[in-house]
């Protein structure tokens, strides 16, 4: 009886040792065993690059595996897998270009990254034969990405709805839950460390753009860049539009919304804050936790939920693709790469359609409700609900659509603004999710 040689280690490098990274590091370091097993070969990880030797870091990393050399560790020409968890566009593009051209697969959280130049990296992961996987890139530990590239490949997805960042999903459902307001939310956020200090990444929406553009890109086989989101934070969204969402039933949530046509010959990409109704399964993602839901022709409607930030979280999803990733190196293939064969037209904003919830200040007299109603119907945009609430001073007409183009409904609204009998709209929101 003969046996066969043993498999040679896979070996691994890693670009960042912050709050995933060490995560990242300890598990492999901890599991190595376990995680060689399931790949078919030893997995060993061989360096850490790092901006500052000096910095503590966790005692169960070897110090002898940092390095400040970064372009050293990815070309040294041994490597079958690099991580980069360092984030950011600068020097992270060129690492992972040198390490794919070095003859690595590449795993990265880089939401950043691939939403502004994913088709250099693709092309660069196409050229060399090897893999680029980015899980952990969108919505930390739950799966979305692989589901979206290789689930449902032979599927026709027509919508992704999601609350892909957890800071934003805190404050908005403090704001719901206690009658907060935006700023009260946000302080106890920092407090309990869901927002960071300089929190404007999250609640402009810059962040949820990003993680928009991968997974519109994924879906419809489209390249989308963070450039093609129509972007709007949560900064101006006030207790009284929380209010207003829930006397109709509804919560407030920042969504990524990504959907193609029915004729499938163009898709919209936006993110913005919208009611949804309290019947939908994702107003009940409560705070920093996110989830997407993802409606297909033949499969019908899927949620995928859990935490979509923190440590261990996000290097579950990192290590899911090095598993895969390390099995490719052994069995000498590589996974899919990008899907654009689509590729077709990404609609700005004002030809999206949508919905409005608006809020007019107007006088309480004769006439009003039907100047109101003209303006409307002068844009072609029908009224699904009206009531009045108030009297004298304080009387005010709230107004729900029917669906229609985005820039007719934002006519609709600066039309009402003219009017001599409104006094003022005080609040303009779309709502999503009512059939």
């Amino acid at each position: 009886m003969t046996t066969s040689a043993p498999a040679r280690p896979i070996r691994i490098a890693m670009l960042g040792c912050g709050v995933v990274g060490t995560e990242v590091a300890r598990f492999l370091l901890r599991d190595a065993e376990e995680l060689g097993r399931r790949v078919g070969a030893p997995v060993e990880l061989v360096g850490i690059a790092v901006r500052r030797l000096e910095r503590t870091r966790s005692l169960d990393i070897p110090s002898e595996l940092f390095t400040t050399d970064a372009k050293a560790l990815v070309t040294r020409g041994d490597l079958d897998v690099v991580i980069e968890v360092i984030g950011g566009i600068e020097p992270a593009r060129e690492l992972i270009l040198a390490a794919l051209e070095s003859g690595a697969s590449v795993v990265t959280a880089n939401k950043a990254l691939l939403a502004e130049d994913g088709d250099t990296l693709y092309e660069a992961a196409v050229k060399a034969e090897r893999d680029l996987y980015y899980e952990a890139a969108v919505a930390g530990a739950i799966p979305i990405v692989r589901p979206l590239r290789e689930s449902l490949a032979g599927d026709r997805v027509e919508r992704v709805l999601g609350i892909v960042n957890g800071t934003t999903n805190f404050i908005l459902d403090a704001m719901t839950t206690t009658g907060a307001g935006f700023d009260d939310a946000l302080d106890e956020a920092q407090r309990l460390g869901f927002a960071e200090a300089d929190p404007t990444a999250d609640v402009e929406g810059f962040d949820a753009a990003a993680k928009a553009a991968i997974l519109a890109g994924l879906a419809f086989h489209t390249r989308v860049t963070i450039a093609d989101v129509h972007r709007e934070g949560i900064t101006e969204v006030t207790a009284a539009d929380v209010a207003s969402a829930s006397e109709i039933g509804s919560v407030v949530k920042l969504l990524a919304i990504c959907e193609i046509d029915p004729e499938g010959t163009a898709v919209s990409v936006r993110v913005h804050p919208a009611m949804i109704p309290a019947t939908h399964p994702l107003a009940s993602v409560r705070g920093a936790y996110n989830a997407v839901f993802v409606e297909s022709e033949a499969a019908g409607q899927l949620m995928f939920y859990g935490p979509g930030a923190g440590g261990a979280p996000t290097a579950s999803a990192v290590l899911g693709d090095v598993v895969t990733v390390a099995r490719h190196r052994v069995d000498g293939v590589f996974g899919p790469g990008e899907t654009v064969h689509a590729q077709v037209e990404v609609l700005d904003i004002g030809r999206a359609r949508t919905r409005y919830h608006v809020q007019i200040d107007v006088e309480d007299r004769p006439g009003v409700l039907a100047a109101v109603a003209e303006a409307f119907a002068v844009h072609d945009v029908s009224i699904k609900t009206v009531r009045q609430e108030g009297r004298g001073g304080d009387a005010q007409l709230v107004v729900v659509t029917h669906e229609a183009d985005d820039a007719a409904l934002a006519a609709t609204v600066r039309q009402l603004r003219d009017l001599e009998m409104v006094r003022g709209v005080s609040s303009v929101m779309r709502v999503e999710g009512v059939s």
